[in-house]
C-alpha cells in the first residue's frame, strides 16, 4: 500500500514556525494548486485547491528560513488525518500533507530540502551547486557531442510485450 502525495503549487503565506516543548521544530504552510478545464459551454474555468502542509525538525527550520508567500514549491509527503476537541467540546477534523521533501521551484532560488538532512549543515543542499541555484541544463546530456561520457543512448526494446502477469 502506498500513501504518497506530490504537489506543485504556490505558498499562500509564510510558514508558521514554532518549537515544541520537546524541542522538535514544526512548520505549517498552505499551498495552492490550480486546475484548468473547459465547462459545458466550452469556456475555460480555473479552480484552486488549498492544501495544509506540515514539516518537522530540520525540514521545518529550512522551510522557515527559505519559504516565502507566493513561491512556487514542489512538495512530497504523505496524507494524514487528525481530529481534536475544540474549547466547546466539538470534534474537529483536518487533512494535512506531512512533507518529507520540498524543492523551491522559483528561478534563482531552486533548492532541494529533505527530511533526513544532517543538522550540521554539511550536504544540506542536494544540488551540486554551492550557491543553491540550479540550472536544469546542467543535468541534460549533450546530444550534440557524441563523445560525451555522461550520455547513454536509449534504445527502444526489441520486444514490445512485457512479462507482467496483469
Amino acid at each position: 500500500m502506498v500513501n504518497r502525495v506530490i504537489l506543485i503549487g504556490n505558498l499562500g503565506k509564510d510558514p508558521e514556525f514554532r518549537m515544541l516543548d520537546s524541542g522538535a521544530a514544526i512548520a505549517r504552510f498552505s499551498l495552492a494548486t490550480n486546475e484548468s478545464y473547459r465547462d459545458k459551454s466550452g469556456d475555460w474555468q480555473q479552480t484552486t485547491e488549498w492544501h495544509d502542509i506540515v514539516v518537522w525538525r530540520n525540514l521545518a527550520e529550512r522551510a522557515n528560513t527559505s519559504l516565502k508567500k507566493g513561491m512556487t514549491v514542489y512538495v512530497e509527503g504523505k496524507l494524514t488525518h487528525r481530529s481534536w476537541q475544540d474549547q466547546d467540546g466539538n470534534t474537529k477534523r483536518t487533512t494535512e500533507v506531512v512533507a518529507s521533501y520540498f524543492r523551491v521551484l522559483d528561478r534563482g532560488a531552486s533548492r532541494d530540502y529533505q527530511e533526513n538532512e544532517e543538522s550540521n549543515g554539511s550536504n544540506s543542499f542536494l544540488s551540486n551547486n554551492p550557491s543553491g541555484e540550479t540550472d536544469a541544463s546542467q543535468n541534460l546530456p549533450d546530444n550534440n557531442n557524441p563523445g560525451n561520457p555522461q550520455q547513454k543512448p536509449v534504445n527502444p526494446p526489441d520486444n514490445t510485450e512485457d512479462d507482467l502477469p496483469f
